[in-house]
């Protein structure tokens, strides 16, 4: 099964010879799983031909605003929607969460409340898990006919299901300490708070349930292929 991996931002530069790109990041969170990948980079606009390019989708985070006014914007919520209308699977995270809301008819914004960063608890679907959180925006308004399955302090809307085959998370599973450890050192400063940022380094050592939301996502990926 081919998965089309859509890069909607790019890891920071000091990261990308051992860890790679965020393509290489999702590969190694399905890692076992049985897939294939093909990745296109729509934030330098490479776009896949269509739906029919890869089995099922999943598009990465960003340091950009899904409300941003970028000329990659407006062709990914078009391919979301034309994804969505082909019933292929769906998967978004953090960005990729806020993008296929918004596509859909849902609403992000920077949220007033500020960041969420480091080791948080979550529930979803029932579950409590702790997944590494790096954001500032949120979806605050679900798309209609959205199922909201995720929340934690904070985030109303962390996880969103629209159907069987879309699957949506506010947080990284795809994150491990080392990558947080990078963020709070050379992307977060003088951006998040120095007191979130010391939070979430007083929390690198949390162990997080990154194994079983690989899992959940895998699973939409074959049930719904």
């Amino acid at each position: 099964m081919k998965i089309g991996i859509l890069i909607t931002g790019h890891a920071p530069d000091m990261v990308l010879p051992d860890m790679g790109d965020y393509d290489a990041f999702m590969a190694r969170m399905l890692d076992g799983h049985g897939f294939e990948f093909e990745a296109y980079a729509v934030v330098d606009q490479e776009f896949p031909t269509g739906p029919e390019a890869a089995d099922g989708w999943l598009i990465t985070g960003s340091k950009h605003g899904a409300y941003e006014d970028h000329p990659w914007i407006p062709p990914l919520e078009d391919l979301i929607r034309d994804i969505a209308a082909s019933n292929r699977p769906l998967v978004g995270i953090c960005f990729g969460h806020q993008i296929i809301a918004q596509a859909l008819g849902g609403k992000v914004i920077k949220h007033p409340d500020g960041w969420r960063v480091g080791a948080t608890r979550y529930d979803i679907e029932g579950q409590p898990l702790t997944l590494n959180a790096w954001h500032q925006d949120q979806v605050v308004e679900a798309p209609a006919g959205a199922e909201i399955v995720g929340h934690a302090d904070g985030c109303k809307i962390a996880a969103m299901r629209m159907g069987e085959r879309i699957f949506t998370v506010q947080p990284h599973p795809e994150y491990e300490a080392a990558m947080i450890d990078a963020l709070i050192e050379h992307r977060a400063k003088g951006v998040v708070p120095e007191p979130l940022r010391a939070h979430a380094r007083g929390l690198l050592d949390t162990p997080t349930d990154n194994t079983a939301m690989a899992a959940r996502i895998a699973d939409i990926f074959k049930k719904g292929g």
